[in-house]
């Protein structure tokens, strides 16, 4: 099954040092458990076994993306549910995702490790503050980050990712009003870059709002020769947006640093991504804007529950096939937009 250049766990080495001693960029691997070699393994023959492919986010633990047949963000691992021919998905990470893969592949079996891996800022939305918005702006259109509920998707008109928000935004007519839900920050950004008339909700990832101007100053002194590359969820995009070198998604990011040839580079995003970085390109160094930029839910998956979920075949997601028909429109539209 194809990779997008990520090293998986089938046999070859992925960079990772599990005896604790530093790596190749200078960072402190975390030494993994002893049974997680054998886990792999395990992992690999039940794979081939259930027919299955393993989709993990940018912000899984380490040894989930090193056995992925794909490590990505959240429009890439939307693009490789539909393009895979696998008749079991297991989606390593957050409900809202496996949600999505569920609706783009009705034929297929998608699973969780964990059903409560959920996302914080999801929840800040619920259909009918959507609806309340609407019945006072007849004519606007609302636009969903891809972080919402399929609940929420079937209220919506466009859904967007960080990757495409401003090209999804570009296609909208001029003169309509906008709603952004639920991330502030990702709409302020996307308000600054098309200066268009959007109404932004006041939600926000708590993983990101945890990267604070004041740390991403200190070491931007401490390491003057780093790129600044900032995801625009972060909570310090308003502040310090001019000052990065670049504000980009997880994925544009790592296109980023595969094309530059800078070697160090302080990282503003949620710190699982690090792994995917430095597995990659290990003659680099990589700065965490905070180590405390870590997503709860998105650890609720472990290799241990990513295992025993093909071996049981759960936990199984799906949607109210009425409230997919609906929560497909917006997602189509971006995939057609971008």
């Amino acid at each position: 099954m194809a990779t997008n250049g990520h090293t998986n766990g089938n046999g070859h080495t992925n960079g990772h040092n599990s005896n604790g001693h530093a790596n190749g960029n200078g960072h402190t691997a975390l030494a993994e458990p002893p049974h997680y070699a054998l886990l792999k393994e395990k992992i690999v023959i039940l794979k081939q076994e259930r027919q299955a492919v393993i989709l993990a986010h940018n912000y899984q633990e380490g040894a989930i993306q090193d056995v992925a047949d794909f490590v990505g963000d959240s429009l890439g691992l939307a693009r490789k549910a539909q393009a895979t021919d696998a008749k079991v998905i297991l989606f390593c990470g957050v409900h809202f995702m496996a949600e999505t893969a569920a609706m783009l592949c009705p034929e297929k079996t998608v699973l969780i490790p964990d059903l409560a891996a959920g996302c914080s800022l999801a929840d800040m939305i619920i259909p009918e503050q959507i609806k309340t918005w609407r019945a006072k702006h007849p004519d606007g259109v609302v636009v969903c980050y891809v972080n919402t509920s399929a609940a929420v998707k079937a209220e919506c008109d466009y859904c967007v990712t960080s990757t495409n928000g401003v090209k999804v935004i570009e296609h909208i007519p001029a003169d309509k009003e906008i709603l952004f839900v639920p991330d502030y920050y990702l709409g302020s950004y996307l308000k600054a870059k098309t200066k268009r008339k959007i109404h932004l909700w006041k939600g926000y990832c708590p993983a990101h709002a945890a990267i604070l101007p004041e740390q991403v100053d200190r070491l931007r002194e401490q390491h003057a020769e780093a790129k600044f590359l900032m995801h625009p969820e972060c909570g310090c995009t308003t502040k310090q947006m001019h000052l990065a070198d670049e504000v980009l998604s997880t994925e544009g990011m790592v296109q980023y640093i595969n094309r530059s040839p800078a070697k160090e580079f302080i990282i503003a995003t949620e710190n699982g991504l690090l792994h995917r970085l430095r597995t990659q390109h290990p003659e680099k160094q990589f700065y965490p804007a905070s180590e405390h930029a870590s997503c709860h839910h998105m650890q609720r998956n472990t290799l241990e529950k990513a295992f025993m979920s093909l071996v049981r075949m759960e936990h199984v997601v799906t949607v109210d096939p009425a409230i997919a028909e609906r929560a497909l429109i917006p997602i189509q539209r971006m995939l057609d937009i971008a």
